[in-house]
């Protein structure tokens, strides 16, 4: 009767388990953070202010596919001068570039997530995505599997001419190459919208060069890309700073 007990509890517990999301603020100043759900379920409203040393805890849906990013300079209202989504909960709309993205898709082929730190976008903040110990399958192995993914250097500091953005007086963010020039060849379209005629530009491989792990561009996805499978689901921290 008590295994029988016991293998009902299991079957619950794993039945009923579902993604937990861990976002801490380690910057030395308030970021206001933000969620989108492509698949229509968005986290904590889509937006919340985080005070230095702040830590926030939500659940998202199994085969959750979404992105969180910080904005910057934002009055109390949300309105902010980077990753700007039109107020503080966003109101289901995702974040104006430049801004750095944390990018998720949950219980996939296989049962494994994808994850990646994209500077597609751009850049304004430093973050890091961490696959929490203990819920994750440790039987896999390699460089791409349940790593830490991240953008470690501030971007900002050297961010070439074109591509920086400017508010009081300091540059707040810096943006992609596509962004910055509408060129066709640095937006991979058109064309140019091939691995083999969308290699990578001067833009991609400054971001590349300073953040290895992060997506530099959009065809940049052998050594962004990184995968974790879940025992039963992996939880994932995304830190600012």
């Amino acid at each position: 009767m008590l295994a029988f007990l016991f293998l009902i509890v299991t079957t619950v517990a794993v039945c009923s388990a579902s993604h937990q999301f861990y976002v801490e603020n380690h910057c030395s100043y308030p970021v206001w953070a933000a969620a989108f759900g492509n698949n229509g379920q968005t986290p904590l409203g889509g937006g919340w202010k985080m005070n230095p040393g702040d830590r926030r805890q939500f659940t998202v849906v199994d085969h959750w596919n979404g992105r969180i990013w910080g904005r910057t300079h934002c009055t109390e209202s949300g309105q902010c001068q980077t990753g700007d989504c039109g107020g503080l909960q966003c109101n289901g709309r995702t974040g104006r570039p430049p801004a750095t993205l944390a990018e998720f898709t949950l219980d996939g082929w296989g049962e494994e997530d994808y994850y990646d730190l994209s500077l597609v976008d751009g850049f304004n903040l430093m973050m890091t995505i961490i696959p929490v110990s203990g819920t994750y399958d440790t039987n896999h192995h390699g460089t791409y599997y349940c790593a830490r993914a991240g953008c470690y250097s501030d971007l900002n500091q050297g961010c070439p001419g074109e591509q920086q953005q400017h508010y009081g007086g300091q540059v707040v963010a810096c943006k992609s190459a596509c962004e910055a020039t509408g060129r066709d060849d640095y937006c991979c379209r058109n064309a140019h919208n091939t691995p083999q005629t969308c290699p990578s530009f001067p833009g991609a491989r400054f971001f590349k060069g300073r953040c290895p792990e992060a997506y530099s561009y959009a065809y940049d996805d052998h050594k962004s890309t990184f995968t974790c499978r879940g025992r039963p689901k992996t939880a994932y921290t995304v830190r600012f700073c």
